[in-house]
């Protein structure tokens, strides 16, 4: 039989010792203590790390990590064929020799119930405490997914976007209850069989806020905000647009977290012809593939918007790729008393609100800033010029809405309702 023999870990070792560390852990530790990235950047940064080898083969690996006179032993691992035979047992040993060579003296080691590692610990004399709850907080961006996410031209979006989303109360309160708390409260989620969402389209008219809130979705979760434009993917020709599509996709899967927002998704999932030269064939194609490969992963979510859902391609609505299609439409008259009221800050309190929202019934959320924004600047414009102190009212801003063309039409309402019937999925 081979004989096995300790020695330092190198970093040639890397890619098996990944290899052994990711057969050996259990299919349902989908999120270990000590993730490899981290064991394996301690490895390499002089923390003690040993390996068990059989002539050039490596069979096995521990590794630890020191903090002052307390340690922990951050990963034992053998290949399949290697156990029982009292490998582990020697790692660990190993560890312990060097480790009191620095001086310390508490070691610990935090491992799932039943895994690799759990008998060698115990017959190196290690006891299980029982009776602890272990607690953790994920901070979703390091260093390195900054850097990232600079290049991707993401960001993370300032706290508080949820709680400022003024009016748009069924929206909020469907979004909230479908995409936000299955991920807000996984654990939760999980007790109750509900699995947490990992696309979701937005559909409806121009300027209803379907990009506001899927910025107010990754600041109320805090995770970073990548969006996709289309019409910056486009390389000059469709494979050109599907290759940058795919590179794009690549890059996002370095980061642990991150909502993936596609507004007018129209340009690069629209019906497909059928025909082979239809240059938008190979681009919805792409899509379509990279879709599933992006649901693979936890703490992901893809957000695709569009004004006109009934020009995306039958097979991008299909149940499985998207968890819900979710109607975001103009604001009622509550939801644009409280746009109003945002946008027109201390004005609020001094002008008719109810006229403005009577005179706004066809505009949008970004209308209504438009509006008030305008208005607002017309009374400025007459005291820099007059100096009476006069402050905005009514009428200003009831001139700004008759002087904005509303986004919204009776087609486009009509068109939004009968949407709703055939694609909404809630």
């Amino acid at each position: 039989m081979p004989t096995w023999r300790l020695r330092d870990f190198h970093d040639d070792d890397l890619d098996r010792a990944i290899q052994i560390w990711d057969q050996d852990r259990p299919a349902d530790d989908a999120h270990p203590v000590f993730p490899v990235s981290e064991v394996m950047s301690a490895a390499r940064t002089g923390e003690p790390a040993v390996v068990a080898v059989v002539g050039e083969e490596i069979v096995g690996m521990a590794v630890a990590s020191t903090q002052g006179e307390r340690a922990w032993i951050t990963l034992v691992a053998l290949a399949s064929n290697w156990r029982n035979r009292g490998i582990g047992s020697a790692l660990i040993a190993e560890l312990e020799r060097r480790l009191r060579g620095r001086g310390v003296r508490r070691i610990g080691a935090l491992l799932a119930p039943g895994a690799t590692g759990t008998t060698a610990l115990e017959n190196s004399g290690y006891h299980a405490r029982t009776g602890l709850a272990f607690y953790e907080k994920v901070e979703h961006l390091g260093s390195a997914d900054a850097g990232l996410l600079a290049e991707l031209g993401g960001r993370v979006q300032p706290p508080g976007l949820w709680d400022a989303l003024a009016g748009m109360v069924r929206e909020k309160a469907a979004i909230e209850r479908r995409v936000v708390l299955p991920l807000a409260e996984p654990a939760l989620a999980e007790r109750y069989g509900v699995s947490p969402p990992k696309a979701v389209i937005l559909f409806g008219p121009p300027g209803t806020g379907k990009t506001s809130f899927a910025k107010a979705v990754a600041s109320r979760l805090d995770w970073p905000f990548v969006e996709l434009f289309p019409s910056r993917l486009a390389a000059g020709d469709a494979g050109g647009l599907a290759a940058s599509l795919r590179d794009a996709f690549a890059d996002l899967a370095d980061l642990e977290t991150v909502v993936l927002f596609v507004d007018e998704v129209e340009e690069i999932a629209g019906v497909r012809s059928g025909l082979a030269a239809d240059p938008g064939h190979g681009v919805t194609n792409e899509l379509l593939k990279l879709i599933p490969g992006f649901r693979d992963h936890d703490d992901r979510l893809l957000i695709c918007a569009t004004n006109s859902v009934r020009s995306l391609d039958p097979a991008f609505l299909r149940p499985g790729r998207f968890d819900y299609v979710i109607p975001v439409g103009p604001p009622d008259p509550v939801a644009r008393e409280a746009i109003w009221r945002r946008y027109l800050g201390a004005a609020a309190g001094t002008v008719e609100l109810p006229r403005l929202v009577d005179a706004s019934e066809m505009f949008t959320p970004a209308d209504i800033e438009f509006a008030a924004r305008k208005g607002s600047h017309a009374a400025f414009e007459r005291e820099v010029t007059h100096r009476r102190g006069t402050p905005a009212g009514t009428d200003d801003y009831l001139a700004a809405i008759a002087d904005v063309r509303p986004t919204l039409t009776d087609r486009a309402l009509a068109d939004f309702e009968e949407d709703i019937s055939h694609h909404a999925r809630l």
